[in-house]
């Protein structure tokens, strides 16, 4: 028979990884051992998906903004030889859906930054959604002919790019982005009159600084 772990030692290892503590930190503390926080991380969060995506529908939402977060598995993009692309290797970006007035996120797909990972996250999208919404994005490539491919013309959707200013060689910039220049705003489908992806930039930044710590 299999050693059931307790319920209140899984709500506690689950809510210390929630809270931003690392798998071998949480083993420390509880004395839950690391392969058993993480098997218990995969049953949460396939639940979570589960729940996610059997609820989150028919939604009524006005305004989409979607952006992609950076990570990566095991090394860098920079670092992997070409056979590491195949085993899943390197970068992995996740795009996320935001609803600007509610802070819902609706979507979310972790991939590469392609055309086949942002089709099927706009496909996503577009079939949780009761009506037609604005939708703005930055300017990855993949965006428009992706928008074009879920919501044909029924979508209000706008990019916004933003110019940055050449690095300053005389100024020490180690940690801080170049300054913008430029904020540039394009109609892509419809008519949408709020082009804006600051709530998602400013969730995936958060969510950073979180794993960061």
């Amino acid at each position: 028979m299999p050693n059931i772990l307790p319920i209140e030692k899984q709500a506690t290892a689950v809510l210390m990884l929630c809270e931003g503590n690392s798998i071998r930190s949480v083993e420390r503390m509880t004395g839950i051992h690391r392969d058993t926080i993480m098997r218990l991380g995969i049953r949460v969060g396939n639940a979570c998906a589960d729940f996610m995506d059997s609820r989150l529908r028919e939604l009524n939402c006005r305004r989409i903004e979607v952006d992609e977060l950076w990570g990566f598995i095991a090394k860098k993009q920079a670092q992997c030889l070409p056979e590491d692309y195949a085993t899943g290797l390197g970068d992995v970006y996740t795009f996320v859906a935001l609803d600007a007035d509610t802070k819902l996120v609706p979507s979310f797909l972790a991939g590469r930054r392609d055309e086949v990972t942002t089709n099927l996250f706009l496909d996503d999208l577009q079939g949780r959604l009761s009506n037609r919404i604005q939708l703005s994005s930055d300017g990855w490539r993949s965006y428009a002919n992706a928008v074009h491919a879920a919501f044909g013309s029924e979508v209000d959707y706008g990019q916004i790019v933003k110019v940055y200013a050449s690095p300053d060689k005389t100024e020490e910039r180690k940690y801080s982005p170049p300054r913008i220049t430029k904020i540039e705003r394009s109609p892509i489908v419809g008519e949408p009159d709020h082009i804006s992806t600051s709530y998602v930039e400013k969730q995936n930044h958060t969510v950073r600084i979180d794993w960061t710590h």
